[in-house]
């Protein structure tokens, strides 16, 4: 696949998954062997475990709104920086609802391979995140 294939799909998948809901994007858009590097603990770090935190993240926070703000290719990687948007409305990680809007940040480096994505990697803002959901205290306001 070209270049611009393998962006397409990238930019597709935090369309379709995380802009949309769509989970049955995931088994159409990643291999059945595919690895998540970065699943988070507990999860299963394959294209299984990727559909039950997506589950999971769907039904913590409501109104979710995904953007793609970048994506960059070389090779079989794809580099895709997204920003999401969404209101904590329901259990997250043992966080209760706290009923707050959250923007959360990250990249995500997919290797694709025949049109799907095989591997990722990725890192996102939880830290921001648990701070805007009121979890951790911002810097130099801590507990101590």
């Amino acid at each position: 696949m070209s270049l611009e294939e393998n962006k397409a799909l990238a930019r597709r998948a935090v369309e379709e998954i995380w802009g949309k809901g769509n989970l049955d994007a995931v088994d159409e858009l990643y291999a059945t062997d595919f690895v998540w590097h970065w699943a988070p603990p507990g999860v299963a770090p394959d294209r299984e475990g990727y559909k039950q935190f997506a589950t999971m993240s769907f039904a913590a926070f409501g109104d979710v709104h995904c953007a793609t703000e970048d994506v960059i290719a070389e090779g079989d990687k794809v580099v895709v920086r997204w920003t999401w948007h969404a209101t904590h409305k329901g259990e997250y990680m043992g966080i209760a609802p706290t009923g707050k809007q959250v923007t959360l940040t990250g990249i995500a480096i997919s290797r694709v391979v025949d049109g799907k994505t095989v591997e990722e990697w990725g890192e996102m803002d939880n830290l921001g995140m648990m701070q805007q959901l009121g979890v951790v205290p911002p810097p130099g306001q801590g507990g101590g």
